[in-house]
């Protein structure tokens, strides 16, 4: 391959990375910009609770100095 092939086909990559480059930032500035602000609205199922097993009673008596 001679030198001036050589340099021509550097010379077409480049430019086509260059173009590449110019593309993708125009496309990521064409995206859809958000507001910030997102609502999701679920509605939530309730869960069955059963009785406790066992209840037990705590007495704490302070005294006073």
């Amino acid at each position: 391959m001679t030198p001036f092939v050589r340099a021509l086909l550097v010379v077409l990559a480049s430019v086509f990375v260059f173009l590449l480059g110019i593309a993708f930032a125009r496309t990521l500035d064409d995206r859809p910009r958000t507001s910030g602000n997102e609502t999701i609205v679920r509605t939530l199922t309730p869960v069955t609770q059963s009785a406790p097993g066992r209840t037990v009673t705590v007495t704490v008596t302070a005294s006073t100095p």
